[in-house]
């Protein structure tokens, strides 16, 4: 049986370890972390991140859709809508997103359908395809110091572990360690790595259960975005982004945003007034700002963040790292060799990965990003007057992906 070592115990290499195991590999996690375990707080599902957990036998993962909410969309502070996806039926999907999501019934058109995004916390997402994976095949409190080759077409990876330097040798390494990449790093090393993208971000999620007229929503005013995302739970999760310097900090970072958002729409103020210091977390959005010329090198492949960090703004970051888990299984057969299996993931994965990375940071800077009165004023007065379908188009362009065609 083959071998694989992931590097990297968050969502994308607990969903490539899965994805592995389901196609025959003997897998390996390692994880820095003295625990597997997840920080942060929400994260959104779209349309294809569902497929890729239900290619990867999480069907149950979000239930059969997206809960029962009313209208969500963009708005302006005020309140007003510039682009609106109807609410009720949020509650079922159409015949796509049924094809896709076994079990799920409604009527909603192909788009609405494409344009559904689940809120559910990241740690519930990480606990799902944790327990997933054979316990035998997690090892964390693992710091990896270098990856080589071994010969043979295979790779080594050296890591430290309770003070003891060991190496595991494996038929294939997986860098899903995030945008700092330590195999990244090692293997790549021509690569300048991240940027910072000029924008701050703040999460949170409620305590308790709240009720929130609207589905999920994003906020734009000059400059600065606030979004809204019932979970599953009950809970809400909540997020803002602005342009900060780099590594700025508040000493009150909750009271700082109650100020700036105080006159915003509701229940912006409410949600912020409700919060409580230690449950908000601040950070500076990175990206890849210059894209790999291959996710592969030897026996050894880049996944998720990685590979292709992205800016937030088309909330696709874990989808695409899913997307790469799903694939990556999909392409190392257990007849196929690892060269050519990785030559499958890396023409299928990375146009596609990079063309969103792309498309996210224009998202943003034609979203939120503005802050010219003026260039405001246009893009609300267009958004308006676009069909749902069309202002739309910029997310739903790449929720529409098939988890079975292989660039073969």
């Amino acid at each position: 049986m083959r071998h694989a070592v992931v590097v990297g115990g968050g969502v994308g290499g607990l969903a490539a370890a899965l994805a592995l195991g389901r196609a025959g590999w003997r897998v390996t996690v390692l994880e820095r972390a003295p625990a597997f375990a997840e920080i942060g707080a929400g994260i959104t599902l779209p349309a294809n991140a569902r497929r890729a957990l239900h290619a990867l036998g999480l069907a149950d993962v979000v239930g059969s859709g997206a809960p029962p909410q009313e209208e969500g969309g963009v708005r302006d502070p005020s309140g007003r809508w510039l682009v609106r996806l109807g609410g009720a039926r949020a509650a079922g999907a159409g015949a796509e997103a049924a094809r896709a999501e076994p079990g799920t019934t409604g009527t909603r058109s192909g788009a609405d359908a494409e344009a559904v995004v689940v809120g559910i916390h990241r740690q519930h997402l990480h606990r799902l395809l944790l327990d997933a994976v054979p316990p035998d095949a997690l090892v964390s409190g693992a710091r990896v110091v270098s990856v080589r080759a071994a010969g043979a077409g295979r790779a080594s990876v050296t890591f430290v572990r309770g003070g003891t330097e060991r190496t595991a040798t494996a038929d294939l390494v997986v860098g899903a360690d995030g945008i700092r990449s330590r195999v990244r790093s090692e293997l790549w090393p021509e690569h300048p790595g991240p940027r910072y993208s000029g924008v701050t971000a703040w999460r949170s999620v409620t305590r308790g259960t709240e009720t929130v007229q609207a589905g999920v929503t994003s906020t734009w005013g000059p400059g600065t975005e606030f979004g809204i995302v019932p979970l599953l739970d009950g809970r809400v999760y909540w997020f803002a982004a602005a342009p900060a310097p780099e590594g700025e900090r508040s000493a009150d970072e909750l009271g700082d945003l109650r100020r700036r958002f105080r006159h915003w729409h509701a229940p912006i103020p409410a949600l912020l007034a409700s919060g409580q210091p230690e449950d908000v977390l601040r950070h500076d959005l990175y990206e890849l700002g210059r894209p790999l010329r291959s996710f592969v090198r030897g026996p050894v492949a880049l996944l998720g963040d990685a590979a292709h960090a992205m800016t937030p703004h088309l909330g696709q970051g874990a989808a695409q790292a899913l997307e790469d888990a799903v694939v990556l299984g999909r392409a190392c057969a257990p007849d196929r060799p690892v060269e050519v299996s990785l030559a499958v993931y890396d023409r299928t994965r990375r146009p596609r990965a990079q063309a969103v990375a792309t498309a996210s940071r224009w998202a943003g800077r034609v979203g939120h990003e503005l802050r010219l009165a003026p260039a405001v004023a246009l893009r609300n007065a267009v958004m308006r007057r676009l069909p749902a379908a069309l202002a739309l188009r910029p997310l739903t362009r790449f929720t529409r992906w098939d988890p079975d065609p292989l660039s073969s």
